[in-house]
């Protein structure tokens, strides 16, 4: 028996600084290879995923874990079997852990009270995606200098986008609230509603008013699949689709969009965040994504050692 991680919005301030210093702990170390030798994570995603799938991978595989990845398109469940069914014929072939990742919210949990090794979320519909929370609170904190006590009091962070789909934006705020920083949603009424004050952040309609004050800036891209569009977004110039919450691509980028210009705006030492996938020249430009300012491959980087971290400790190994 473990522990599972299934979001954030409940966790502890301890135990947010307990995992966030054991990944920092992780870092530079080359004597973990056989922390976990022996044992198989299963990857159980549901939905598409570049990044996350593969940190995962590198994390168990540089913990001398074994990995099995089991994709929606590719498993029983395109077939009708149901997510629990798909756990338990997993469980019962050996298998230390769950990584999951479906569109529906929930799912992971569901899974967690039906098997007995340790579940992971890593993504659940609009819910939460803890360990993308985790890594992107640790890249803030490393950036400012506050890797000692994940103390983040006195920090501003503001969160811009499409913040109603995004699973990232509500795992991300618990953890940055609870650790003590200021967090402002900016977006039109349609992706930042004033309802996610009630998760204690500040929710505002114009970036410009408060891009100044802020230490970091985490854009997220409009996910259009998720208000029943296509998962290709519309070009620059062109119209938004159909029932989308956005009246045009063009006129979100004017209010919304990261550009050099508002980037030249922000204070001396302010980082530029992202959770990825960009869509490069909507949310946010070339030149930010890729400037001084941007922190985004670093996220990358961190993703790995708090996964092994997260792993660790859910297996009881930390």
């Amino acid at each position: 028996m473990g522990k599972d991680l299934l979001g954030l919005q409940s966790v502890p301030a301890q135990t947010l600084r307990e995992l966030l210093g054991a990944t920092r702990d992780i870092s530079g170390r080359t004597d973990l290879g056989e922390s976990l030798r022996g044992r198989v994570i299963a990857n159980l995603f549901f939905e598409d995923s570049t990044r996350t799938r593969t940190s995962f991978s590198v994390a168990s595989m540089r913990l001398g874990a074994g990995v099995v990845d089991l994709l929606g398109g590719i498993s029983s469940v395109s077939k009708g079997e149901t997510l629990i069914d798909t756990a338990r014929n997993v469980e019962a072939m050996g298998v230390a852990a769950f990584v999951v990742r479906a569109k529906q919210a929930g799912s992971s949990a569901m899974i967690a009270g039906a098997v007995r090794p340790p579940v992971i979320n890593a993504g659940d519909g609009r819910h939460e995606h803890p360990t993308q929370g985790l890594l992107d609170t640790y890249t803030l904190a490393e950036a400012k200098g506050r890797l000692e006590d994940f103390d983040l009091a006195g920090l501003k962070v503001a969160i811009v986008g499409d913040i109603a789909s995004s699973r990232v934006a509500r795992s991300a705020m618990a953890a940055f609230t609870t650790l003590g920083a200021d967090v402002v949603c900016a977006g039109p009424p349609g992706l930042a509603p004033k309802s996610f004050e009630s998760l204690g952040v500040k929710v505002v309609s114009s970036l410009d008013e408060v891009l100044g004050a802020m230490d970091a800036v985490m854009m997220l891209r409009i996910q259009f699949e998720r208000h029943g569009e296509g998962k290709t977004p519309a070009p620059a110039g062109a119209e938004a689709p159909r029932a989308s919450p956005i009246a045009s691509v063009r006129e979100y980028r004017a209010f919304y969009a990261l550009t050099p210009e508002r980037a030249a705006r922000m204070k001396k030492g302010a980082i530029v965040m992202h959770p990825g996938p960009i869509n490069r020249g909507i949310e946010l430009d070339e030149a930010v994504a890729d400037g001084p300012r941007s922190v985004i491959m670093r996220q990358v980087t961190n993703g790995v050692l708090v996964r092994m971290a997260v792993l660790r400790w859910c297996l009881g190994e930390a």
